[in-house]
């Protein structure tokens, strides 16, 4: 038996990536099933995974419900000790607990003003002093990982580890903003744009269709072009 994964539209729902990528990336067997969050049917397609009301949300193979990426990874990571999911150091393990928490439930500015969208690259996009406070934060947290852990690879420890699942919608909004970061940083976010994953997920984004505009904060009122593979690299 497999887990059962419950997700959000992958054009604009950073969460679910996140849930998503925790399976895919530690080679856990999941199956997908879609939750239509702008179809008007959310509240319905929830109603069997109660007490749930966001998405993702994980089910175990022992039918255990399980909403919130934290919860769920700290659980696939209880259940699947040999997947590598957190560094093998006690020190980065500890270090990436600390700054997966923060970005669990800071960066607010950052996540307001520039939401996840994976067919859009908006044009003249301004970043207020809140949202470049953010970008500050994130380029300390990530230069302290990668100059004390992350010598050997593109990623925060190294080896991929849930720290990297956090900051993978991050690096989406770098690009889809086009944010003032520094050359570490935009490193950073073009190993998540161009890791074969996330390549796989948005191949599903670009199946969805949401006509000429997207609903509230996902509009801005600005120009835009679509992202193009060539922006990857």
């Amino acid at each position: 038996m497999s887990y059962d994964l419950f997700i959000g539209d992958k054009t604009l729902s950073s969460w679910s990536l996140r849930g998503w990528l925790l399976f895919e990336k530690f080679g856990i067997p999941v199956t997908e099933h879609a939750i239509g969050m702008y179809q008007g049917t959310m509240s319905e397609d929830m109603k069997p995974l109660f007490p749930a009301r966001t998405v993702p949300v994980m089910r175990t193979p022992e039918g255990h419900i399980v909403q919130d990426t934290l919860a769920m990874a700290e659980t696939l990571n209880d259940r699947h000790p040999d997947a590598g999911m957190w560094p093998k150091d006690a020190g980065a393990r500890a270090l990436a607990r600390w700054i997966t928490a923060e970005m669990h439930s800071g960066f607010g500015a950052l996540r307001g003003a520039c939401p996840m969208n994976l067919q859009r690259i908006w044009l003249g996009f301004e970043p207020s002093d809140a949202v470049l406070a953010d970008l500050a934060r994130l380029e300390t947290l990530w230069c302290q990982a990668r100059t004390t852990y992350g010598q050997n690879g593109p990623w925060l420890f190294g080896d991929y580890s849930i720290a990297d699942v956090f900051y993978a919608p991050v690096a989406t909004r770098i690009i889809t903003h086009k944010l003032p970061v520094s050359d570490m940083a935009m490193d950073y976010a073009h190993a998540h744009i161009n890791d074969p994953a996330f390549l796989k997920w948005r191949e599903g984004a670009l199946t969805e269709d949401y006509g000429d505009t997207f609903k509230g904060s996902y509009q801005l009122p600005l120009d835009w072009t679509p992202w193009p593979e060539s922006l990857w690299s």
